[in-house]
């Protein structure tokens, strides 16, 4: 069986390294653009911190390895043409210019995403960058060293990484967003306004509810950023406004979403015969909201692309979607979410919404220290299925989103998770685990 693979980033990894495990006498071709795989984007931030002291560590495979395995590891080479019909891509050696043709049995794509970048007025000016490869973590690196005044545009994960990274730098920032909260996908009011005032108390700029308009320069570099209330000084710019599936190569060739995202079916199979995609470039099947969404995350990826190599002969294991479940740690504030925000939800269903929300000690007061927490459920008032969740605490209780993310695959209810057996020890917990509580105000 002679496979190829079209991108090698983390969905891209994991496919080729299951299949040479799985089909050991397989031919396995990779075309890959950049001159390396499976780079950690998420580590950028810590990188930019100084917590990850080099940015080779955020790789955790390479070329090399994977031609161990007997692999044909073709970096700095780009896809130009797929002939689904003859089974026969086209490809250029980027080195070389040499342009070739190769054919294969099966073809997996891995396209990945690309950082969204609008067309600004002054958008080729200097310092300004993107964050999404090795060559943009280095490269905001570098300019950072001399850099005074940051702006971060767009207040997703990502932004707000940088942010902190940059404050605890020494660096002036401004952070900019359109929406009115950061991370407004991700967490509802009550858990941004915590945030937004770790950031507001220790100095930095937060711009929201604002568009960029423009930038400013002076000898070709940025100077300001300019948006329709007003101007920001930034000698780096660093956009963040969120991604898009790279999906240019089979545009008009498959069955995708508008916005490019191939669909596939529950055994990563795309719209053409013998041809599977898997990571960024795919929509998912979005489990609390019952639909297909386009949501990009390195978790995602890995198991698609772990699941094409399982189902590329026959099918064999069915992807069970995801809740898009994320978390991050903002100065001492631990937050995670999973499934459908509040808001999320009210917004894009015509799911009878409910909430509740609980604070309360993690642990009995009795115990030296006992940090409180917040934890939200959200759930449809008609069938009680929990659709969503989030917490924050000083204390690291990130794993219960985890826990949530099982209950919505799951479709259990309110009254299923107010009376599930946790364990119970004062290290750790209450007799009510957290989890239990919040369900049992819910009810």
């Amino acid at each position: 069986m002679k496979i190829i693979i079209v991108g090698c980033t983390h969905a891209g990894t994991a496919t080729v390294v299951n299949l040479k495990e799985l089909y050991p006498e397989s031919e396995i071709t990779i075309y890959e653009k950049n001159d390396n795989i499976s780079f950690l984007s998420c580590g950028i931030a810590l990188n930019v911190g100084r917590v990850v002291k080099d940015t080779k560590s955020l790789f955790y495979n390479s070329p090399e390895s994977l031609a161990k395995l007997g692999v044909i590891t073709n970096m700095k080479h780009e896809v130009l043409d797929i002939n689904f019909d003859d089974k026969k891509i086209s490809v250029k050696n980027l080195v070389t210019n040499k342009v070739f043709e190769d054919s294969y049995d099966k073809l997996v794509l891995t396209l990945g995403s690309w950082p969204i970048v609008p067309k600004f007025e002054g958008g080729d000016l200097e310092n300004i960058v993107l964050c999404k490869n090795h060559d943009h973590a280095i490269n905001i690196i570098e300019k950072s060293d001399n850099a005074k005044n940051v702006v971060v545009i767009g207040a997703g994960y990502i932004g707000v990484e940088l942010v902190e990274a940059f404050e605890s730098q020494g660096k002036k920032v401004t952070l900019i967003d359109a929406e009115n909260r950061i991370m407004a996908k991700y967490l509802d009011k009550e858990f941004t306004d915590v945030a937004e005032n770790e950031f507001r108390g220790r100095g930095v700029n937060l711009v929201l509810g604002e568009k960029v308009q423009k930038f400013k320069g002076e000898d070709g570099k940025v100077t300001e950023v300019v948006t329709e209330k007003g101007s920001y000084k930034g000698d780096l710019v660093v956009l963040c406004i969120g991604f898009a599936p790279n999906t240019k190569l089979v545009k008009d060739k498959l069955e995708t979403l508008p916005n490019g995202a191939i669909i596939i079916d529950e055994y990563m199979r795309t719209s053409r015969e013998d041809v599977y995609a898997a990571g960024d470039c795919c929509v998912v099947k979005f489990n609390p909201a019952k639909d297909t969404r386009y949501i990009p995350l390195a978790t995602n990826a890995v198991r698609m692309g772990t699941l094409v190599a399982m189902n590329i002969s026959k099918p064999t294991i069915r992807y069970m979607g995801t809740q898009g479940t994320s978390g991050i740690k903002i100065y001492d504030q631990c937050i995670a979410s999973t499934g459908m925000t509040e808001e999320v939800a009210k917004s894009t269903t015509s799911i009878s919404v409910g909430s509740v929300i609980v604070t309360e000690n993690y642990r009995p007061e009795f115990m030296p220290t006992h940090e409180s927490a917040t934890i939200k459920l959200v759930f449809d008032k008609d069938t009680k299925r929990i659709i969503g969740g989030q917490i924050i605490s000083k204390v690291d209780l990130t794993q219960s989103m985890n826990t949530i993310s099982v209950v919505i695959q799951n479709e259990m209810t309110l009254e299923e998770l107010a009376m599930t057996d946790f364990f119970f020890q004062p290290q750790f917990n209450k007799p009510w685990n957290i989890l239990n509580t919040v369900a049992l105000k819910a009810i």
